[in-house]
Parts: structure tokens; C-alpha cells; sequence
């Protein structure tokens, strides 16, 4: 009768299959009452997609959680459903734009069942996978209610760049749902309704009248369709955001796990756990170190010279030797100063080109011993092993990649000297890219600036596996030629533990703040030499005195909190 609507029967077994990995989301306010509901989707191991209407910020996230097979069993009873914590501290990755966001989930619920036994959905980066004309199915919790899925009268009635538009029912709660072509492979993220408009842009209600916001029924505005977010542009945004952003990075490792061809079912009915990433050992040849030109003090230009931080007297014995009588290790764009007690560096020195920068694509991790340093003095392989600790680069893996050797100068990155031990929670939310918004920001004048990064050592830091003392703290100063000629320096200081200075303000973990360059030098002992005037927070505690300026310190959520 017209177009064929014929399927094979195995469709509705696949549609059961595709079912098992939506859940419905219940979202609870910063102050843990229950504000809503959305509908969201396993898309890899231990990672979940909705929306970032659903989903906004990583609070609200901690707060919420999954709740799987909220559903009707085939007698019309309610199903015992299980709920799962969200980790946005493992994976949180959100988008207003495109209205997505990804968030880990926790492996086992609160009763025991694990996260494994619902599969996932597989997604697939390539574009063609639903057309003008065919149909698509959503699986949903409208309302909040119970999951549902629309199966008729579901065309495609239109393809943009980046969204899809389709006459599938959906009502509120149905946002995050997972979009199915007949192969039932996702093809889009269900987001919004589209309502229908008049010429000046007013919303329509069925009547034909504008509507009224807050005053009319919202059940008589006039839909045109539904819309959903197209899964090949997700992957486009996410692939454009990893080069620096771990998070985003680990969420496109994750979609990728299973791999991305279209073939067969895109329902995977039991995922692996998520593998730890294995550690790969490499040697470079000693040649490869005669290129490398190590920081310059000059960088800034001639007017500008500054020098490598200074140790005090009671660090310079510890300061581990280089095989040739050396105490500074250079290489592409940067140098390291190394502890030689703890393994680990007592700063790094680095000279970024914000002009000249390349975005050098990230292959599979190499980790390299410096030949020129006896490895006793090199905390390896054996700290990181089986454990939740990161090899922190101190010097980001793109920030020496400018000049002719910028993909040497990343692999430079790569070397035990340049990491730190940092729980993967903490490694994995950056700096909030300090060094990207003072390099595009007007006050810094040549696009250039040096930035010099390390750990806060403590005699009484947390001994680990009975020989390795690991950092609580760390450190970064940023120094720049402001626009009006004179340097200009910023400090920030991120922790590992609930403690710093002061218990009162560092209550909570993963803090990032904005602190007087001088509070850096008291917890380090490393001075930089830099002229009183160039750190705006020194000057803002100006007449304080020098403990009030210490303790000076100022919360960095984002860039847009930078006191420059």
C-alpha cells in the first residue's frame, strides 16, 4: 500500500537488544532533591550521552544518576530498575551548541548489578547512515515515565549540517534519547522539539496565534517536527577538542574501543571493562638530543631576559647530575631541572610560540628514560603501575610544538623526566588552558610566553609503595611582555589533597587558583626574579603586607577568571 513499512521480525528482537543500554536520568539539584528527568545511552565503556540541557556542568552531574530498565515487563508490571552514580570527575564533556554531554558512569550499582550487563550502543563516525524520506525510531522515558519507543509515522523530513529533523513523537523527558535508522545504528541525539513560526520569528499555536509564554498552555503550540544533533558532528566537536583536552580525548578512546565501521548490529551486548592504557617503552638515539636547545631566557627578546629560576642554597645539593657534570637537561623548546631524592623534576622551563604553534596529532604514547641522566634518578615505569596515577606532563605535549621540529619537540614531552604523579582525576582536568588564554589574550603583546611548571615538595608528602613521596601540589607561573612593554607574570597553583597553606580556603579537591607569584616561590623555594610590578595579584595586595599578599589567592573556574 504505497511505500513498503515490511521489516524483518529480527527488527524487534534488535529493538530489545538497543533498548537494554537507555536509561532514564534522574536529575537531582545542587542540593540533592530531584530537579527533573532526561533519557541518555551507553555509548562505550562506562560512558553515557544525553544532552547538555540534561547534563550542564559536572555539579549537577555528581549529584545525578542513571537509572536502567525503568520499564514494564510483557505483564505490565514495573521492572526492579537499577540506578548507577554518575563520575564526572572520570569523564565530563559538554557542548551548549551541538546539546550534548558525556559522563562516566560507575561500573556496579548501588544494589551490585554491573554496568556491563546492559552493552552499549556503537557509534559510527561516518555521515549517510539515515536519509531524507526513510524513518527512524526513538527509545525514550517521556515524561520520566516509563521507556517507550515510537515505531510509526516517523519520517525524516529534512538533513542539515548538523541536525536532523524528523516527525517522531517524543514528549518531555524523551531529551538524550538515542535517534535509530531501520539497522537500528544511532544516527542522531534526540534534543527539542522544532515549533512552527511566523515571519517575525514568533512561535505559532495551533490556532495559529503567537504563543504566549508562561501565560498559554504549552501543549497548543504547533510542532513541525522533532530535532536531534547528528552523531558524525559529536564526533567532529570531540575530535576537535582532544589535542587538549584529556577528557575529551578519553571520551573519543572510549567511543572507539569497539571500533566505528558500520557492520551488523550496532548494539554490543556485553563491552569490555575499560582497559587500562598500556605503557609503552621507547629509546631515542643519542643524535636526537644534539637538536634539542633547551629553554631561552631571551625568548621574550633582548630587553626582556630572564633567566632560569633560582634554588635556594638548601635545594642546590639535591639537584640531580647529568652524566657529563651538567644540572640542566635540555630539549626541544624547554628544559628540566631535576630532584634528584624524589625522581621527579623540580621545575620545567618552556618558551611557547603562540604563532608558530602546530597542532601535531597524538599517536600512540611513547615513554622515554633521558639516556643522559643514570635512570636511578628517574621515577619510571613502576610508580604508575596498576594504580589510579597518571603521568602528568608538566610541560603540556603541545606547548614546544612550533618551529621546524615541532613533532620532536612533542615527543620530547614524553620523557620520565617531564611527568609527575597525578591521580587521573586531577590529570585529566587541565589547566583550564592558562597557557592558551594568556597567549590569545590582548594584555600579552607578542603572542609569546614563557611558562615555568612543577611540584610542591613536602617533607611530609604520602609515602607510596615505601620508596616514591608523592607531590600534593602544583605549581605554574606564566610570564609575558604585557602591551604596555613591561613583563607581566600570573601563578596558579592546583592540589591533589585538601590542604595547602590554609585548610580554610582549600576545603575540596581539584581546586585550581590564581595565587601572588611570591607565594609560589615561599612553598618552592625557587625564585624567579621577577620585578614586584609584573603580577597583577601582588599589586592587587599591594599595602597588605608581605603575609597578606602570601596568602593572596583568587578561584579559577574558567579562563574568563584569570586576573591579568
Amino acid at each position: 500500500m504505497g511505500k513498503s513499512d515490511l521489516v524483518d521480525i529480527s527488527y524487534l528482537e534488535l529493538g530489545l537488544l538497543a533498548a537494554r543500554p537507555v536509561c532514564r536520568i534522574q536529575v537531582m539539584n545542587l542540593f540533592g532533591r530531584p530537579e527533573g528527568y532526561g533519557t541518555g545511552f551507553l555509548v562505550g565503556p562506562n560512558l553515557l550521552l544525553t544532552n547538555n540541557h540534561v547534563l550542564d556542568t559536572a555539579e549537577l552531574a555528581r549529584k545525578s544518576f542513571a537509572e536502567f530498565e525503568y520499564e514494564q515487563d510483557i505483564n505490565g508490571r514495573k521492572k526492579m530498575s537499577k540506578s548507577f552514580d554518575l563520575r564526572p570527575d572520570e569523564v565530563f564533556v559538554t557542548d551548549p551548541n551541538m546539546d550534548f554531554t558525556f559522563v562516566s558512569v560507575a561500573p556496579i550499582a548501588t544494589e551490585g548489578t554491573e554496568l556491563i550487563d546492559y552493552g552499549l550502543l556503537r557509534l559510527v563516525e561516518d555521515t549517510g547512515k539515515v536519509r531524507t524520506g526513510e524513518y527512524v525510531s526513538i527509545i525514550q522515558h517521556p515524561e520520566g515515565g516509563f521507556k517507550h519507543c515510537c515505531l510509526r509515522e516517523n519520517e525524516v523530513v529534512d538533513i542539515f549540517d548538523d541536525w536532523l529533523h524528523y516527525l517522531t513523537d517524543t514528549q518531555c523527558g524523551a531529551s538524550g534519547s538515542p535517534v535509530f535508522n531501520d539497522q537500528w545504528l544511532v544516527v542522531g541525539l534526540h534534543h527539542s522539539g522544532v515549533p512552527m513560526k511566523d515571519a517575525l520569528g514568533n512561535i505559532l499555536k495551533t490556532d495559529g496565534q503567537p504563543y504566549r509564554e508562561h501565560i498559554d498552555d504549552p501543549s497548543t503550540i504547533a510542532w513541525v517536527a522533532n530535532e536531534g544533533v547528528r552523531i558524525s558532528r559529536i564526533f567532529q566537536a570531540l575530535e576537535s577538542r582532544s589535542e587538549n583536552e584529556p577528557m575529551a580525548a578519553e571520551a573519543l578512546r572510549r567511543l572507539r574501543s569497539h571500533g566505528t565501521c558500520p557492520v551488523g548490529p550496532a548494539v554490543i551486548t556485553a563491552p569490555e571493562p575499560i582497559p587500562d592504557a598500556v605503557m609503552e617503552l621507547g629509546k631515542l638515539p643519542m643524535e636526537h638530543y644534539s637538536l634539542a636547545d633547551g629553554y631561552n631566557p631571551d625568548f621574550l627578546g633582548s630587553l626582556y631576559h630572564l633567566p632560569l629560576p633560582k634554588l635556594a642554597d638548601n635545594l642546590q645539593s639535591k639537584v640531580a647530575t647529568l652524566k657529563d657534570g651538567g644540572k640542566i637537561l635540555t630539549y626541544l623548546h624547554f628544559s628540566i631541572v631535576m630532584n634528584a631524592d624524589r625522581r621527579l623534576a623540580f621545575y620545567t622551563a618552556a618558551n611557547i610560540d603562540g604563532k608558530k604553534l602546530e597542532k601535531i596529532k597524538r599517536t600512540r604514547d611513547k615513554w622515554y628514560f633521558d639516556p643522559r641522566l643514570d635512570q636511578k634518578y628517574q621515577a619510571g615505569p613502576k610508580l604508575y603501575e596498576d594504580n589510579p596515577l597518571d603521568r602528568g606532563h608538566l610541560v603540556r605535549r603541545l606547548d614546544p610544538c612550533w618551529g621546524p621540529n615541532a613533532r620532536d619537540a612533542g615527543e620530547d614531552t614524553f620523557h620520565f623526566t617531564n611527568c609527575s604523579p597525578q591521580h587521573k582525576r586531577l590529570n585529566q582536568h587541565d589547566w583550564l588552558e592558562v597557557e592558551d588564554y594568556i597567549l590569545k589574550t590582548a594584555d600579552n603583546a607578542n603572542a609569546q610566553i614563557s611558562v615555568f611548571t612543577g611540584p610542591v615538595f613536602r617533607e611530609d608528602d604520602m609515602i607510596y609503595r615505601n620508596e616514591y613521596l608523592l607531590p600534593a601540589d602544583f605549581w605554574k607561573v606564566v610570564v609575558f611582555v604585557n602591551k604596555n612593554g613591561k613583563f607581566g607574570a600570573t601563578a596558579y597553583l592546583r592540589t591533589q589533597k585538601n590542604y595547602l597553606e590554609s585548610r580554610e580556603f582549600f576545603d575540596d579537591e581539584f581546586k585550581t587558583w590564581q595565587v601572588p607569584v611570591v607565594q609560589v616561590e615561599v612553598l618552592t623555594c625557587i625564585s624567579f626574579g621577577l620585578p614586584k610590578d609584573a603580577d597583577p595579584m601582588a599589586r592587587a595586595a599591594a599595602g597588605k603586607g608581605l603575609e597578606r599578599q602570601r596568602s593572596y589567592l583568587r578561584r579559577i573556574r574558567s579562563a574568563a577568571d584569570i586576573m591579568l
